[in-house]
């Protein structure tokens, strides 16, 4: 067979004039710069291929010239349909100038439009973006008014409204990869993100098209075990080497095994953050995090609740992640957005969003730009500056908890913090919260209709969303409500009995904060039915880490047992319970303590075969009957 190994200029060569060019990378993350030049260059010289239609989703580019940035020439591209625009804005000027026809859809549905065109179909069938920007109610995604043709339409399916997203055919497809053979085998184990590497080569091939990668090594055929190949060679034409400079890791890090999962590094070697009016948003921010809860961080301002939540110590009782696919450890943020260092999991990115778009969030915090009175958001385009949605629709409209953060105003503003107060030294020139948005991001209406909880955090208050409106909830200590917060609204919140932020959050020290959401947690799962003298105890997904944890618990049961103040009958849900050695025989010793001093009847139950074992075994030990049952039903059956 002959070596699919080309140069760039061989590879780029291949596209013809009016072909639709898939482009991977997620932002700053996996972008394919060395074929984005050669094709720059091609064009430069001999003033082809043009009039190239571009699909892309995370937006590859470093928010100046590098990325899709290095295309951005009128003739060479037609029109584009992306997902993040906010880091490639020479394409987005081009699109803002009218130059180019242009849609901006949600990131999810275009990572999902790939595995659509892979399979065959016609297009992307999604509950995403309702009541938003890119339903065809309001603009149906387009972007300036050369964009006249509908690719979004609204259908009902199942007696459910949704979206359908019609799929362009794409002719060519730009990935990334680390190692290749000469038949196109491709592994990604150096890259920080696997992407939909995958799943573009798969949807360009079975549309016809051609299928160019960049990587860093070449090696011998046959040398790759399977189990490393991601991208089979069926799929792939053409394998391009790359010189170094153009195949970073990041744009911030030109390699590191840390965020590839070939290392872990100890996270108390990251830096505190400033102590500053972020540091203040993302620390209250941080008192919505719940243990055991699945994470997501947007980009910008909350990448600080990662750090808030490392300082901490956190990290351990949930689980962060980002939208390419990362699951676990630290999001990176800056140049390195996107990637994870530590992470325990990495999906590709149309895998991670079926999880997001099922409902696997228990909450995300998102940026906040501009809100109104309704509590919609935009934070996809201002004036002449095209962001573009991102993964923010997805999120936002499927996470079960939603926390927009940001600077009450912005544009010079100046606060003092400390000695557990809040003094705005200056204020900004811009509001955030204004009669009307120029786009919905994200709808307050339909998250209402939905029953989603959804808070709007500042350095000076908190506002919640309710069927009525927004609600000022929160106060910073400091802060007068007439002079700080009403004079910089366009519309007055509704007032009913605010409460003043804890005062932790303004002061230079760690909050303590690990205590407080445990202990929250535990009296949250505690339930009590004075009609039978029932004791309930939902310890579902509940993970027990150290002897302090089994010791929480029982303050806090032993607390309600005191209140209550006789001997109770008890039922414990142990599904999904975790509970680590370190913490087994203090955790044991407290289920003896609190039996003979507080139970009268004891049933437990779990559908975990191993955890029954386990932690029956771990009680029978103490002298206990463990009665650990499959079932609610059992249990109760049993009392």
């Amino acid at each position: 067979m002959k070596s699919k190994i080309v140069s760039a200029a061989d590879a780029v060569a291949l596209i013809h004039d009016g072909d639709t060019l898939v482009c991977s990378g997620f932002g700053v993350v996996g972008v394919p710069d060395e074929l984005l030049l050669a094709l720059e260059k091609r064009f430069l010289e001999t003033a082809a291929p043009c009039n190239l239609h571009l699909l892309f989703g995370g937006g590859p580019g470093d928010g100046k010239d590098q990325g899709l940035n290095r295309i951005a020439h009128e003739g060479l591209i037609a029109s584009a349909i992306g997902g993040h625009w906010g880091l490639v804005p020479k394409v987005g000027a081009m699109a803002m100038a009218n130059q180019i026809e242009a849609y901006n859809l949600p990131l999810g549905v275009i990572s999902h439009m790939y595995r659509d065109i892979a399979a065959g179909l016609p297009g992307n069938l999604s509950a995403v973006g309702l009541g938003t920007f890119v339903d065809p109610r309001l603009q149906g995604g387009k972007v300036n008014a050369r964009t006249t043709q509908d690719i979004v339409e609204v259908t009902t399916l199942g007696g459910r409204e949704l979206l359908f997203y019609k799929a362009p055919k794409p002719h060519v497809a730009f990935i990334r990869a680390s190692i290749a053979d000469p038949d196109g085998n491709l592994s990604l184990e150096r890259e920080a993100l696997t992407q939909d590497a995958l799943a573009i080569a798969m949807a360009v091939k079975n549309s016809g098209g051609i299928v160019i990668a960049q990587v860093e090594f070449i090696t011998e055929s046959g040398a790759m075990l399977p189990r490393r190949v991601k991208v089979p060679g069926i799929l792939v034409d053409c394998v391009v080497l790359a010189r170094p400079e153009y195949h970073k890791q990041t744009y911030g890090t030109p390699y590191h095994p840390a965020l590839s999962g070939e290392m872990r590094v100890p996270l108390d070697a990251l830096p505190p953050m400033p102590f500053d009016e972020r540091k203040v948003i993302a620390r209250r921010a941080a008192f919505e995090l719940m243990p055991n809860a699945v994470v997501n961080l947007g980009i910008g301002m909350p990448e600080g609740v990662a750090d808030i939540a490392n300082e901490e110590r956190l990290l351990r009782y949930m689980t962060l992640t980002a939208e390419p696919g990362v699951v676990g450890g630290v999001p990176g943020s800056g140049m390195n957005f996107g990637s994870s260092t530590n992470a325990t999991a990495q999906l590709d990115m149309n895998q991670q969003f079926d999880f997001y778009d099922g409902g696997g969030l228990d909450l995300a915090v998102l940026g906040l730009a501009e809100c109104d009175a309704r509590g919609n958001i935009n934070v996809s385009r201002f004036g002449p500056r095209l962001a573009g949605a991102g993964g923010f629709i997805n999120i936002t409209q499927n996470s079960r908890t939603v926390i927009f953060i940001g600077t009450f105003t912005a544009g010079g503003l100046d606060v003092k913090v400390g000695d557990g107060k809040l003094t705005i030294v200056k204020e900004g020139k811009f509001r955030k919260f204004v009669e009307k948005i120029e786009q919905v991001t994200f709808s307050g209406e339909y998250a209402s209709t939905q029953g989603k909880k959804v808070l709007y955090i500042t350095e000076r208050c908190v506002l919640t969303l309710t069927a009525e409106g927004l609600e000022l909830t929160e106060v910073a200590p400091g802060v007068d409500i007439e002079r700080d917060i009403l004079p910089y609204m366009a519309f007055k919140p509704i007032i009913r009995n605010p409460q003043l932020m804890d005062a932790r959050i303004f002061r230079d020290e760690i909050m303590g904060l690990k205590d407080t959401l445990l202990s929250i947690s535990l009296l949250e799962r505690i339930s009590y039915q004075p009609e039978r003298n029932l004791l309930f105890l939902n310890f579902q997904g509940l993970k027990l880490v150290s002897p302090k944890d089994a010791q929480d618990v029982q303050a806090a049961v032993e607390r309600k047992c005191k209140e209550i103040g006789r001997k109770v009958n008890l039922i414990v849900n142990y599904d999904g319970f975790e509970i680590l050695e370190p913490a087994m025989d203090a955790y044991t010793e407290v289920v003896k303590t609190m039996s003979e001093k507080y139970y009268d009847k004891t049933t437990r139950y779990s559908t975990s075969a191993f955890l029954r074992n386990k932690l029956g075994a771990a009680i029978s030990g103490r002298g206990l009957a463990p009665h650990i049952y499959e079932t609610q039903a059992e249990a109760e059956a049993a009392i």
